[in-house]
């Protein structure tokens, strides 16, 4: 079956992009593929060309690849000089439900946007987002997908020397907060409404015929989900710059990233973070930080104080999403805001004992209700604290009518077993880079049944060894 391509951004942006075509690998090698996805586009007959046509090595059928032109505001600095510096949007594909999906190829070699940069991307960073971008999706936080990772023969010159590779992402859309902002400082008002009526008839047609803050307060509930998730599930985007936010409201362009493995209110996913702009406690504020931007590109479309009236709806959805994620993670039928204490009083002491975020959960839903939690508080130095907060705990469980049987599996419904933690990223790019694919494989197949007890997987349920938590990880990552 081949890709039924319908490339609208490259008919109706022509002064936004630069054509381009992949500087490919002369010997491509496929590292991993998703098969989900390789199936869902109908390429599930073409297994033998992914490496070719995602390697760059041969056109694929259809596809109008360019770079794509944005700005954005970097670590809270605007900058005019941003775009597709080392990926290409090969085309949009349309799918058998009659949605569309963006295939973007990255480290496909230097564009007029790469900024000096060779362009390309290493095999340890199309890893690490083609495992990320798959973990959260089946965490059921939104995100951007990967198709595969071809890796080359191609040297390539980062902190050392190391194996050149291409990602293929699949996303909604390849818009983001920065392609507003390019058109507002440019001037660009014809392609500001284009870009808002494209994606309103792409993703949101129920918008169609609504006023333009419709879309922006859109814009601005899908955004607060998404970065309530990342804060329930412990995960640390590490970058979150405007030209890194996806205007669908998708977790997009992973670097350095990271779950949070000790419970670390303040932790600092990104080493070259060093003023701690973007760490995790600090993440819906920069949300918001970036959605004021938004709202300043949008102000030509935009009445001011309808601008003002989305934004102020952004705290409360966050809150709200955040509130019922985390009641489910523990047990909780129904929630509300008379439990935020609750929730509060067990995030402080995972912090000051420097619990495993993830696992302190899973021991929760482990225990038992009439064993008044006692297996759960072997884990907690402080264990007269514990006790505190389980009598509240259990005081509060009981006010709904579920057993322990019930609850338990809820509450492995909503908590991870599995978490993509640094180190099994790393144990898994380091086999790669002595050519083994399969921990890379093992680790995606894992990954795809977070919640589920697997057999002979315990090994990648236990707590982060020291040295797993002190691994640094840049944006060259």
């Amino acid at each position: 079956m081949a890709l039924e391509f319908d490339n609208r951004y490259a008919r109706d942006f022509p002064s936004l992009y630069s054509a381009q075509e992949p500087m490919g690998f002369a010997e491509p090698q496929l590292v991993v593929a998703n098969d989900a996805l390789v199936a869902e586009l109908g390429l599930a007959e073409e297994q033998e060309r992914l490496a070719d046509w995602f390697g760059g090595r041969l056109p694929l059928p259809g596809a109008q690849p360019l770079a794509q032109k944005y700005t954005g505001h970097q670590f809270g600095v605007y900058n005019p000089m941003l775009g597709d510096g080392r990926g290409l949007l090969l085309g949009e594909v349309k799918d058998g439900q009659g949605g569309f999906w963006d295939l973007h190829l990255k480290g496909a070699g230097p564009t007029p946007y790469a900024r000096g940069g060779d362009g390309r991307a290493v095999l340890r960073s199309c890893i690490r987002e083609f495992l990320a971008s798959e973990a959260l999706h089946h965490l059921g936080i939104p995100t951007t997908r990967a198709l595969c990772v071809v890796a080359g023969e191609l040297p390539v010159q980062r902190e050392h020397v190391e194996r050149g590779a291409m990602l293929t992402r699949v996303a909604r859309t390849h818009i983001r907060f920065g392609h507003f902002e390019h058109c507002f400082h440019r001037g660009l008002g014809e392609e500001l409404k284009g870009l808002m009526d494209y994606v309103i008839e792409r993703h949101w047609p129920d918008l169609q015929g609504q006023p333009a803050k419709v879309f922006f307060e859109r814009v601005v509930h899908k955004t607060a989900r998404m970065v309530a998730l990342w804060q329930a599930y412990g995960f640390a985007h590490g970058v979150m710059n405007t030209d890194n936010f996806s205007i669908l409201g998708d977790t997009f362009d992973f670097g350095p990233y990271g779950f949070l493995d000790d419970y670390q209110p303040g932790f600092v996913c990104n080493h070259s973070d060093h003023s701690g702009r973007y760490a995790f406690d600090a993440q819906p504020s920069i949300a918001l930080w970036n959605l004021n931007c938004l709202a300043m590109a949008l102000s030509p479309l935009i009445a001011s104080d309808d601008l003002v009236a989305a934004l102020k709806q952004f705290q409360p959805a966050l809150a709200g999403h955040y509130l019922k994620t985390m009641g489910r993670r523990l047990g909780l039928c129904e929630v509300s805001g008379q439990d935020a204490p609750l929730i509060n009083e067990l995030l402080a002491l995972l912090a000051d004992e420097a619990q495993d975020y993830n696992l302190a959960f899973r021991w929760l839903g482990e225990a038992r209700q009439d064993d008044k939690l006692i297996p759960c508080r072997d884990h907690y130095v402080d264990r007269a604290r514990f006790d505190a907060w389980a009598e509240r705990y259990l005081a509060r469980l009981r006010l709904q009518d579920v057993g322990d049987q019930g609850r338990q599996l809820a509450m492995n419904d909503a908590n991870p077993l599995y978490v993509l933690r640094n180190y099994l990223a790393q144990n898994a790019i380091a086999a790669a880079e002595q050519g083994d694919f399969s921990e890379v494989r093992r680790l995606y197949g894992l990954l795809q049944n977070p919640f589920t007890d697997q057999p002979g997987m315990a090994a990648y349920a236990q707590k982060a060894p020291d040295w797993g938590k002190r691994l640094e990880v840049s944006c060259s990552s």
